[in-house]
């Protein structure tokens, strides 16, 4: 279980990233008049959501809170994406589910109303849960690791001069 709850942020990572590309994709095709295949790739978009989630409140169950590995304004930026993503969360599932529901019952009119609030949001919801997980896991944010001194009985490289 530790190894999949350590792999579980990458795989969410990928999950929101494609996400957001099936919405970009449905996006496009009804914009073309493709009903039929706007339907099936919103579909797909809302399943992939779907098990996103379910694994994201596993690796949560598991994992814990995962800490943001940086400071200054590198930390800012974060926290500042963070509380919007985790605010506009909440309210996807809510908003897709009613933009769906108005959908299959072909109240079309009304489904565009919500479609112009829902998909922003849902795209920006999916795009930023990558940015997150390139916050927390890309290893750029990292403390920097102090290089160890030669008092503290550190080795030259090899070849190197030995201090005098």
């Amino acid at each position: 279980m530790a190894l999949l709850a350590f792999h579980l942020p990458t795989l969410n990572a990928c999950l929101n990233a494609l996400a957001a590309l099936l919405l970009v994709c449905g996006f496009v095709a009804i914009r073309r008049g493709q009903r039929e295949r706007h339907k099936r790739l919103m579909l797909a978009a809302f399943a992939t959501s779907t098990v996103f989630l379910v694994c994201y409140l596993i690796h949560k169950a598991t994992a814990g809170h995962t800490p943001f590995p940086g400071s200054g304004t590198a930390k800012t930026i974060y926290l500042a994406i963070l509380l919007t993503h985790t605010i506009l969360a909440a309210s996807v599932v809510p908003l897709a589910l009613l933009t769906m529901r108005a959908a299959f019952t072909q109240r079309f009119e009304r489904h565009k109303k919500l479609a112009r609030v829902t998909f922003p949001i849902w795209l920006y919801v999916s795009i930023t849960g990558v940015v997150i997980w390139w916050f927390l896991y890309s290893g750029t944010f990292d403390p920097p690791v102090a290089p160890a001194s030669p008092e503290a009985g550190a080795q030259p490289p090899a070849g190197a001069a030995a201090p005098r």
